[in-house]
């Protein structure tokens, strides 16, 4: 189960919507090894695509870089899709590297009437999908 706050749930939809009808992308680290997200990071749509999205090599090299320093670790890796339902494509399966990562995805088309977006959460391991429960928190439980 994705456990995140109603703030970085608020802030992914934001982007998600601001970027439409290109693809949102970004992450959400948190500190190593807690599985914690807490440090809302959108990304730049390198493809500026609304079919794909592909983060900036020289963004993600400074990310990784960012994230060892500071002792994170990407606990979501985020993204939209604006025409089609909220669930990983066979690109997005692909470029799943992060196993250890919930895959968000945001669609900004209204696809099941449910309303404008669909907000689901995945993890991808050598090229399996599985979907998991998403809980919105106010605030986390202390440590």
């Amino acid at each position: 189960m994705l456990t995140i706050t109603k703030e970085l749930y608020d802030q992914i939809v934001a982007h998600s919507r601001a970027d439409h009808p290109d693809e949102a992308c970004g992450v959400v680290a948190g500190p190593a090894g807690t599985g914690r997200a807490e440090r809302f990071i959108p990304m730049l749509n390198a493809a500026r695509s609304p079919t794909f999205y592909e983060f900036d090599s020289a963004d993600l090299l400074k990310l990784y870089r960012e994230m060892d320093d500071r002792d994170e670790e990407p606990v979501i890796v985020y993204h939209s899709h604006t025409a089609t339902e909220a669930y990983p494509s066979r690109t997005d399966i692909t470029y799943a590297n992060e196993p250890g990562a919930h895959y968000v995805l945001v669609s900004t088309a209204d696809t099941d009437d449910a309303g404008p977006f669909q907000f689901r959460s995945y993890r991808i391991v050598d090229g399996v999908i599985t979907e998991e429960d998403v809980k919105v928190v106010e605030a986390y439980e202390p440590a």
